[in-house]
């Protein structure tokens, strides 16, 4: 059986940490700001992990070597 490749799409928009989390970045930044206060936009830098459940589908289906 052939080996199974990773998404494209999650290469993308998850790393997995040492541990074994999944990484992803904060959405809501890319337009419409405006309408937010500086707060809300400082608070959607960086990264963040995925729930347990949502984790594990990532890594399921779309990180299979992840």
């Amino acid at each position: 059986m052939p080996k199974l490749k990773t998404k494209s799409g999650a290469k993308k928009r998850f790393k997995i940490s040492g541990t074994g989390k999944v990484i992803r970045a904060q959405a809501g930044k890319r337009h419409g700001m405006i309408k937010r206060t500086n707060k809300q936009i400082r608070n959607l830098r960086g990264t963040t992990t995925l729930f347990k459940g949502d984790a594990d589908n990532v890594k399921k289906f779309f990180l299979p070597n992840g």
